[in-house]
């Protein structure tokens, strides 16, 4: 009989219902600085836990949604949500 081999988690990391801010920057596929900066405005659904931000999957998985069905119906997206650009000096 021959032994399955182990499976390496190296390759797929795993992604939990709750991540901190570097899983769920990896996620989003933006960096921890801008995460951070994103949750601390309340740009992105978050909560603290201690002093540490930490993001449910399934809330962002939610706010991504909202986010593209707003754009696709040619709408834009709650104000209270969108970030503001700053002028070019």
């Amino acid at each position: 009989m021959r032994n399955a081999p182990a499976r390496s988690n190296l390759l797929v990391p795993e992604v939990r219902e709750v991540m901190d801010i570097r899983q769920a920057s990896d996620y989003l596929g933006i960096s921890p600085d801008t995460l951070y900066k994103y949750a601390s405005e309340g740009f992105v659904p978050a909560f603290k836990l201690g002093n540490r931000w930490r993001f449910k999957r399934s809330r962002l998985d939610e706010w991504m949604d909202r986010q593209s069905d707003l754009r696709a119906d040619g709408g834009e997206a709650d104000p209270r949500l969108k970030k503001q650009v700053r002028p070019a000096m």
